[in-house]
């Protein structure tokens, strides 16, 4: 739980250190840019998470139809 618990403080903390670092006009874009990169990720996570939930669909409907025994399968 190493991030789990930041807080306000924590927050205004990171906040200054990254206007120290890049500067008042870097932060505003890089704002945007980890926007979309979270955009980005929380989509790809829904599109592996609707995925899964077709093939669990998909095979329960291939094990309701049972494959039906050949006429010169009953030997």
């Amino acid at each position: 739980m190493p991030f789990g618990n930041i807080g306000v403080g924590g927050l205004i903390v990171i906040l200054i250190i990254a206007l120290i670092v890049f500067g008042p006009s870097k932060l505003p874009e890089l704002g945007r840019a980890f926007g979309r990169t979270l955009g980005e990720f929380k989509k790809g996570t829904r599109d592996l998470v609707n995925n899964e939930d077709d093939n669990v669909e998909d095979m329960k409907k291939a094990e309701e139809v049972k494959p039906q025994p050949l006429a010169a399968d009953k030997r």
